[in-house]
């Protein structure tokens, strides 16, 4: 049986879209056929929220309690980690998961925790996606560890791509050091409006700046007021606005997710038996 492919999304910046893309990608996919994990590794836990469970009494174990099973050796059934939302399984988080970060740092094989702990969901999904914290920490190594990819969310606002270099300096360490099969799916580009000029000044500019040696994706993740609003009454914005601008290119861009993994196989299956 195949394994889960296992995408990240990634930026230390916070307000890029991580949370949004993670569910609406994530719901949309389903909608594809495909078995679908997120998996929220942010202590904001803002990704559980959004997908209703702002209640912590509405789940027994987090990603806090799966990360110190596996340090302990002790894994549950990987269901009991599990709840269900849209469609799609969810490992929730919450500020319990803050400071776990300094726990690891003592820790023998401390960037290999999250990737260990994962394994055990792997071949139960097609993919599973990580909503990573806004920051380069152990929590950032932990999941570019993990990952066979990442999806890198870009704000079209002034500096958006500010610390980006950082960023991709960071995937490029741990890719030479701890993750070789490590590769980027793409940048996405988010909140874009196209009625204003600086929207699509931001746009070309990354484009230009970085589309020569990473995938910009094609979609464009428009502004929408809905997308804010989901959050408040814990639904994805998928559920919520089903037909609005961003609802469509969400579904566009799992489509271009897709074909990445499309081509790969194909080219895969080109390769002469030896």
């Amino acid at each position: 049986m195949q394994e889960a492919k296992t995408i990240a999304l990634c930026n230390q910046k916070g307000g890029v879209g991580k949370t949004a893309t993670t569910s609406c990608l994530g719901i949309s996919l389903a909608a594809n056929g495909k078995r679908i994990l997120l998996v929220d590794f942010d202590p904001q836990g803002n990704l559980t929220k959004g997908l209703g469970y702002r209640d912590r009494s509405k789940y027994r174990y987090s990603v806090k309690d799966l990360i110190f099973d596996e340090l302990n050796e002790t894994p549950k059934d990987f269901q009991e980690y599990i709840v269900s939302s849209e469609n799609v399984d969810l490992i929730p988080a919450n500020i319990d998961l803050a400071g776990l970060d300094i726990h690891l740092s003592s820790v023998i094989s401390r960037e290999t925790v999250f990737k260990r702990a994962l394994s055990q969901f792997k071949p139960h999904y097609d993919y599973i996606l990580i909503d990573s914290n806004p920051a380069l920490n152990l929590f950032t190594i932990n999941t570019l560890v993990a990952a066979n990819s990442l999806i890198i969310p870009v704000q079209a606002e002034p500096y958006a791509t500010d610390g980006l270099s950082d960023l991709l300096r960071t995937i490029q360490t741990a890719k030479r050091q701890l993750n070789p099969e490590l590769s980027i799916d793409g940048i996405l580009i988010t909140m874009t409006d196209q009625r204003t000029n600086l929207s699509k000044h931001i746009s070309s500019e990354v484009r230009n700046a970085f589309g020569n040696q990473i995938k910009v994706f094609h979609t464009e993740i428009p502004r929408c007021v809905k997308t804010a609003e989901a959050s408040l009454y814990g639904q994805s914005p998928m559920s919520y606005a089903p037909n609005s601008e961003s609802t469509r290119a969400y579904n566009q861009l799992s489509k271009e997710v897709l074909s990445i993994d499309d081509g790969i196989a194909k080219n895969q299956h080109k390769q002469p038996i030896r």
